[in-house]
């Protein structure tokens, strides 16, 4: 039902300097995949086929990555090696990649209605790639996702508790349940003060949108640190209509920070052996 899964590519991550002075931290690796590979494999086990990418300047080893080394793989032709290329070789069989730049970097939702001409008049997924999400009894994030979409036909946000103390950087919801695990939302805000935060409840990096979102946030003022806030546009899209918020069943890894990245290092280090 939903084809296009939209991954928003432009930051610079700058917790990662100086390795992301030229390398985009969506590439990543963690083992022997960069981070967008794993979000892509998301998307693809959840039904997705059209993946749109928003990058920046200096992100050009996405494209490169989604396409064929000639070189390379004439090099590696026919030896012990080859089968390392087939996880994204069946990628790029699979699905299309178009890609398109965020001109300058004004917040998420900037970087969400960049990609409009890339995903057309339809609902669609995003997943940010440095949340790495895994979900070892089941389902993958997404997946679930694309269920519940399929029951309400409205925007949902993936959300999980954190501490009282983390929530300022979170976007956070408040609402009243439906659902086990599945929220109504009645307000959202983006990074308060603990003190100000009507739940534990942050927004990570997945969403299913509906396309009404794009004037949404065509019409949305910036907001904190002067960015355009996915979170503000979202807020509007409630009041008018419904969004949900769906406590996802699985584990995520905040790889956009240099601790969470080791973590998953560790994690997945442990989990490929286990399953070997």
């Amino acid at each position: 039902m939903i084809q296009t899964c939209l991954f928003p590519a432009a930051g610079y991550g700058t917790r990662f300097l100086p390795a992301t002075k030229s390398l985009p931290k969506e590439m990543l690796p963690i083992l022997t995949k960069p981070l967008i590979h794993y979000g892509v494999d998301e998307a693809r086990e959840a039904g997705m086929s059209n993946m749109a990418f928003v990058t920046g300047r200096g992100k050009r080893a996405l494209e490169d990555y989604f396409d064929i080394s000639y070189e390379l793989e004439h090099q590696i032709s026919g030896t012990n090696k080859e089968y390392m290329l087939n996880d994204i070789r069946q990628l790029m069989d699979q699905c299309t990649f178009t890609f398109t730049r965020q001109m300058h970097m004004r917040g998420l939702g900037d970087a969400i209605y960049s990609g409009k001409r890339l995903v057309g008049d339809e609902a669609f997924g995003v997943i940010l790639a440095d949340d790495l999400c895994i979900n070892e009894d089941g389902e993958n994030v997404m997946s679930q996702m694309v269920k519940i979409y399929e029951k309400y036909r409205c925007s949902i946000v993936a959300v999980m508790e954190v501490s009282k103390d983390s929530v300022s950087s979170y976007g956070v919801v408040d609402g009243r349940f439906i659902e086990d695990d599945l929220i109504m939302v009645n307000d959202m805000i983006e990074k308060p003060d603990p003190s100000d935060a009507p739940t534990n409840l942050a927004i990570i990096g997945r969403y299913i949108l509906t396309p009404d979102i794009f004037e949404i946030i065509e019409n949305t003022n910036p907001g904190k640190n002067g960015e355009i806030q996915i979170t503000d546009a979202l807020l509007k899209q409630a009041q008018n209509g419904m969004v949900l918020a769906y406590k996802f069943k699985g584990r995520r890894f905040d790889c956009g920070s240099v601790s969470g990245f080791v973590e998953a290092t560790n994690f997945f280090y442990e989990y490929e052996n286990g399953r070997k």
